[in-house]
């Protein structure tokens, strides 16, 4: 069997050949940080769904019995937060801090869902709600600084320039290209 690779020179391959890697790469970026907003999503559902099983509840009782179960001193300063919080939350705030989570976490799982497919209106929002909270987390950074807070406003400011990027790539993109996703 003849090899009919040969005939072709190596830079006729290469022009032929489309370049991949920057866009892969693109991609997984863009699927990592879709991932991370299903995972916030997931969570903050989770939490509503937890705060809807308070519902008709002792909630003073209930974080009394956490406070015990993890072995915290009830008289001291943060549990002692818990216990004024837990004891002044009522039945019509429980269900407005839950709907408020299914409503966060609708977004989050909705955005998730077009970054995985890299429609250009998730890529936005992303970039939007990433870059709304960047303000605060450098004024508490400054105020107060933690390692956490220091690793949270890194993440935050990584997700909105990964999605500033895919943007301008996006528009740098000439419309037939094929790699380019339509946004339906």
């Amino acid at each position: 069997m003849a090899d009919f690779s040969s005939n072709t020179n190596t830079s006729e391959r290469a022009a032929a050949r489309p370049e991949h890697p920057p866009v892969i790469a693109r991609s997984k970026a863009i699927r990592a940080v879709a991932f991370f907003e299903a995972l916030k999503g997931v969570a903050v559902l989770l939490a509503g769904s937890g705060l809807l099983s308070l519902v008709h509840r002792d909630i003073y009782a209930f974080a009394a019995t956490l406070i015990e179960h993890a072995h915290l001193n009830p008289a001291s300063r943060y549990p002692q937060i818990f216990l004024d919080a837990a004891s002044k939350l009522s039945d019509t705030r429980l269900l407005l801090l839950a709907v408020g989570a299914a409503v966060y976490s609708l977004v989050r799982l909705i955005e998730a869902y077009g970054l995985f497919f890299e429609r250009s209106w998730a890529e936005v929002l992303a970039a939007f709600s990433g870059a709304i909270y960047v303000p605060f987390e450098i004024y508490e950074l400054v105020r107060r600084p933690t390692w956490h807070g220091a690793a949270l406003l890194i993440l935050n400011v990584a997700v909105v320039a990964i999605m500033v990027r895919a943007l301008g790539q996006r528009r740098r993109l000439p419309p037939g290209r094929p790699n380019r996703r339509s946004d339906h």
